[in-house]
């Protein structure tokens, strides 16, 4: 069975019309709603430094291990 431009059209308008939220009437108190606000930074930065971390430790890794191994050490001092 093919469905038709017309009737297609039409169960996505129906789908779409379903999804749609109505108006809300809700309150969100102060408690909440920084509680709220507060675990988002938390959850953003936690994965911000996740990726951070992950891309910094690699490059510093490679960084120290190309550094000149020839360079002379100063601790022995002559007595």
């Amino acid at each position: 069975m093919r469905l038709s431009l017309t009737h297609a059209t039409g169960m996505a308008l129906c789908i779409w019309a379903g999804i749609l939220p109505m108006a809300a009437q809700a309150y969100v108190g102060p408690g909440a709603g920084l509680t709220a606000i507060g675990t988002m930074i938390a959850l953003l930065a936690a994965l911000v430094l996740a990726v951070v971390g992950f891309v910094w430790y690699p490059i510093k890794r490679m960084m120290r291990s190309k550094a000149p191994a020839d360079i002379p050490d100063n601790s022995e001092q002559p007595k």
